[in-house]
């Protein structure tokens, strides 16, 4: 669409374009609401080459996903908008959104798809290889580290589970304390048992050779050999357009970092704002973040489709159009022979 042309108000703006987003976009499209995505164009996975764990889909590239759910969401009718939202601010009837181009657009319903972002610990080098051969994820990357010496960087007391989880992909794990806590007795016990390395020190870089992770460097001490590094990030949700809504993010109870909170569906505690993916859901893979754009979606249509019924009874009420010649017609076509009571009410002209 020309964006001359677009429209100016929209029953639902999408603000993220990625899997949640585009999700609940197509899913709204196919409701026959007119929705706006708002895409900033940096999806959290864009460094990773392949998505796993998506049913019929696993091994796409991110990319290719996210431009045959555009080409969706377009095919039924949804408009799509290559800037960022900059600003949301609530007006009678619903909101207005801002963007990174200076528009503004009118909506009825505001859907939040922003994701988070991966706060990487201090390491000289963890960037570079993020998505690539530094993971977090064994569920999205597991099997193709399998059998290789993977590396858990400790900087928490979840880094003992996460030596422990990728195991399961591997025999050769090396737990490398860093900064992280102590193990327990047990802790230790669990570690040994399945065959673990421990190593104590400061991981102070890595070594790359020919564009490939080959070891860990220490501070003091020698190379270790690993072909994939595990690291726990913090994960902070992208909730700023939110704020001057009243809609902040908190800390999440496991410490993992922060998320938007929300109720069935999405629901926010502000009527009409709705999150999904990965800014309320900190841990969910692709298939998470995509059933919760569709549940966010039936949850916005489920609430105008009220909200249009609500309309619909105020203004028959205010034109006095559901007299006693209109309520005999209605009782007729929904009650048929066991209507009562009206029927004299039937002008001659009616023909019944």
């Amino acid at each position: 669409m020309n964006t001359e042309e677009m429209p100016e108000e929209f029953d639902v703006v999408v603000v993220g374009g990625a899997t949640a987003g585009l999700s609940g976009a197509l899913t709204l499209s196919r409701a026959r609401r007119s929705v706006l995505v708002l895409d900033s164009g940096q999806p959290r996975n864009a460094p990773a080459a392949a998505a796993h764990g998506l049913l019929t889909r696993d091994g796409a590239a991110p990319q290719d996903l996210l431009r045959a759910g555009r080409t969706e969401v377009a095919l039924y009718g949804g408009t799509l908008l290559q800037e960022g939202a900059t600003s949301v601010r609530r007006t009678d009837g619903g909101f207005v959104v801002g963007t990174q181009g200076g528009r503004t657009f009118r909506a009825r319903r505001l859907l939040v798809a922003t994701g988070l972002t991966d706060e990487l610990p201090e390491v000289p080098g963890l960037w570079a290889r993020w998505g690539r051969d530094v993971l977090h994820c064994p569920y999205c990357h597991g099997w193709e580290v399998r059998d290789k010496p993977i590396g858990v960087l400790g900087t928490s007391a979840a880094s003992v589970h996460q030596a422990l989880l990728f195991r399961q992909w591997s025999p050769r794990v090396t737990l490398f304390l860093h900064n992280g806590p102590e193990p327990s007795e047990e802790q230790w016990e669990r570690l040994a048992a399945r065959g673990i390395e421990v190593v104590r020190g400061e991981v102070a870089g890595l070594d790359i050779t020919d564009d490939a992770l080959s070891a860990v460097r220490l501070a003091e001490g020698p190379r270790i050999p690993v072909e994939a590094l595990v690291v726990a990030p913090r994960f902070v949700a992208r909730s700023e357009i939110l704020a001057g809504l009243g809609v902040d993010p908190v800390e999440h109870p496991m410490g993992m970092g922060t998320y938007v909170p929300c109720g069935p569906g999405g629901a926010t505690e502000v009527p009409g704002v709705y999150v999904a993916g990965n800014v309320t859901d900190l841990m969910g893979g692709l298939p998470a973040v995509q059933a919760s754009g569709v549940a966010a979606a039936a949850a916005i249509n489920a609430d105008l489709v009220n909200a249009d019924a609500d309309e619909a009874v105020a203004r028959r009420r205010s034109a006095q159009v559901f007299g006693p010649v209109n309520e005999t017609l209605v009782c007729e076509r929904v009650l048929g022979d066991r209507r009562h009571g009206l029927e004299s009410m039937l002008p001659p002209e009616s023909g019944r």
